[in-house]
C-alpha cells in the first residue's frame, strides 16, 4: 500500500476509534500515552508520517482492535485471531435493515461514500415519491421519509463526501412515467425532478450525481462505504464484502462509470430540469 493511502486509513481509522470511545481528543490521548496536540496532528492529516510502533501498539492495545486493522491492511479489527468472514448477508428491509445501513454510514463519516442506486436515489426523493414507492412495496412511509431527510442532513456535514452514478435513462423512464411509475401523475414527476435539482444544487459539491449511458455500461446496485466495506444489494438482502480486494475492484468499477458519464456531477441538476421542463410542454 502507499505510504499516503496507508496514513490515510491510519487517520480514518483514529477518528472512528476516538468517536467510538466517546472521549474527548484530551482524555483519548492521554489513554494511548500522548499529548493532545500529537493527537491533533495525527488527525489533521498535514502528515503523511505515521506515529511511531510503540504509539500504533498503544492505541490498538487500548482501544481493542489488531494493528493490522488499524494500519488497514485487515478489514478484522479482532485480536483474538478469528479471520472476520469476508463475505456476509444482511437483511434489507426493516428496522434492522435500517439499522445495519446506518452503522455502516456512521463507520464511514469522514470517507467517501459511492452509490449505484437500484432506482431513484433515496435521499433525492419527494414526499410523494417516497409514499407512492412504498404503497407498492409494503414499506413503512414515515420511516422511509424519516431517513431520508437524516441523509440529507448528514450530506451538508463538512466532512461527507458521496458520489453516485446512475443510468440516465433511469431518469427519463421516471419523466415519461414508464414502469413502476406508471401511475405516479406527470405533476409529482415533474415536482420529483424539481426536487431533486433544488437539492443537488444545495448539497453540492459534497454530494455530486453523475449519469452513464445505459447502453454502453451496467451495473448492479451498490454502496462502497469508504476503504471499510461494500454492500451489493440484492433485493432484500445486501452481500456485503470485508475484503480490501473486492472493495477496491468495485471501486475500479465505480470511477470507470464515472469516466463513462455522459452528465457530470455540476449538470445533474440542470439536466433534471430540462426533464421537468418537458412535463409542462
Amino acid at each position: 500500500m502507499d505510504k499516503r493511502d496507508l496514513t490515510r486509513v491510519f487517520r480514518e481509522r483514529l477518528r472512528l476509534l476516538l468517536s467510538r470511545s466517546g472521549q474527548n481528543q484530551s482524555a483519548f490521548a492521554s489513554e494511548v500515552g500522548i499529548d493532545r496536540s500529537a493527537l491533533s496532528q495525527l488527525l489533521s492529516g498535514q502528515s503523511v508520517r505515521l506515529p511511531r510502533a510503540e504509539t500504533l501498539l498503544n492505541i490498538a492495545q487500548k482501544n481493542r482492535v489488531s494493528l493490522d486493522w488499524l494500519l488497514g491492511l485487515s478489514q478484522d479489527e479482532g485480536l483474538t485471531g478469528e479471520l472476520r468472514e469476508t463475505l456476509e448477508m444482511e437483511e434489507g428491509v426493516g428496522d434492522g435493515g435500517r439499522a445495519v445501513l446506518a452503522g455502516w454510514h456512521a463507520e464511514a463519516a469522514g470517507s467517501k461514500i459511492r452509490y449505484v442506486p437500484a432506482g431513484m436515489p433515496d435521499l433525492l426523493r419527494s414526499e410523494a415519491l417516497i409514499a407512492y414507492e412504498a404503497a407498492i412495496s409494503n414499506r413503512d412511509r414515515i420511516a422511509q421519509t424519516d431517513e431520508t431527510q437524516h441523509r440529507i442532513d448528514v450530506t451538508r456535514r463538512p466532512e461527507s463526501d458521496m458520489e453516485v452514478c446512475m443510468p440516465r435513462h433511469m431518469l427519463e423512464i421516471f419523466a415519461l412515467g414508464n414502469g413502476v411509475w406508471s401511475d405516479f401523475p406527470p405533476a409529482e414527476r415533474r415536482a420529483q425532478l424539481e426536487h431533486m435539482a433544488r437539492l443537488l444544487d444545495d448539497l453540492y459539491p459534497s454530494f455530486r450525481l453523475f449519469l452513464y449511458d445505459g447502453r454502453g455500461r451496467y451495473s448492479v446496485p451498490y454502496t462502497i462505504f469508504g476503504t471499510i466495506r461494500a454492500a451489493i444489494y440484492v433485493g432484500d438482502m445486501y452481500l456485503v464484502l470485508n475484503a480490501t480486494d473486492p472493495v477496491r475492484a468495485l471501486t475500479r468499477h465505480f470511477d470507470n462509470l464515472i469516466r463513462a458519464a455522459v452528465v457530470h456531477a455540476h449538470e445533474a441538476a440542470g439536466h433534471c430540469r430540462a426533464l421537468a421542463r418537458g412535463l409542462r410542454e
